[in-house]
C-alpha cells in the first residue's frame, strides 16, 4: 500500500490493481450491505486519475477507484474502469455522483443522442460473481434522469 494525503481528508491508495481515492471524514457512512457503484470503462488512465480524484475531493462521491495499467492488460478488452461509490439507497448520494457522471460526460449516448441507461452495481453482486448476462441490474440511470433530456426527474 502507497498512501498519500492529498487534500483535506481525503487520501490517495494504491496497490497492483487499482488506485483508490477515499473521503477518511466520511467513508465510515459507506455501508458494506448498501454500497455500490456507477462505472466508467476508458483506456485513458490520466484521465481516470483526474475524474476519480476530483469525484471525492469535490464531494460528488465518498470514495472512487481506477484500475492500474497491470489490471487493465488483464482485461479481454484492454480497458480499466473508473468506480464512483455510494450506497445504494441514498438519493441525494446518487443525485450527486450522476451530475458528476453527466457533466464530466461519462455517460455515453446513442447515435439519436438518447443516453444509455447505465446501471449502479451493488458490492455485493459483484461479490457474487455477478457479471455480463449474470447481471441483472436494480438501479439504473432511467430511475433518476430522462435519458432523452439528461434532466433529474425530481
Amino acid at each position: 500500500m502507497n498512501i498519500e494525503v492529498i487534500a483535506d481528508g481525503v487520501i490517495r491508495d494504491e496497490n497492483q490493481n487499482w488506485v483508490y481515492y477515499i473521503d477518511t471524514e466520511r467513508v465510515n457512512e459507506l455501508n458494506l450491505k448498501r454500497c455500490g457503484k456507477w462505472m466508467y470503462m476508458t483506456a485513458d488512465l490520466e484521465h481516470a486519475e483526474k475524474l476519480v480524484r476530483e469525484a471525492v475531493i469535490t464531494g460528488a462521491v465518498i470514495e472512487a477507484k481506477r484500475s492500474t495499467a497491470a489490471h487493465m492488460a488483464l482485461s479481454r478488452s484492454g480497458t480499466g474502469v473508473c468506480c464512483f461509490y455510494l450506497n445504494g439507497d441514498d438519493a441525494k448520494a446518487h443525485h450527486r455522483a450522476i451530475e458528476f457522471l453527466l457533466g464530466h460526460n461519462l455517460v455515453r449516448r446513442t447515435k439519436a443522442g438518447r443516453l444509455y441507461n447505465v446501471s449502479f452495481k451493488f458490492d455485493e453482486q459483484t461479490r457474487a460473481g455477478e457479471y455480463g448476462d449474470d447481471f441483472h441490474a436494480k438501479i439504473c440511470l432511467a430511475d433518476f434522469v430522462d435519458l432523452d433530456t439528461g434532466e433529474f426527474l425530481t
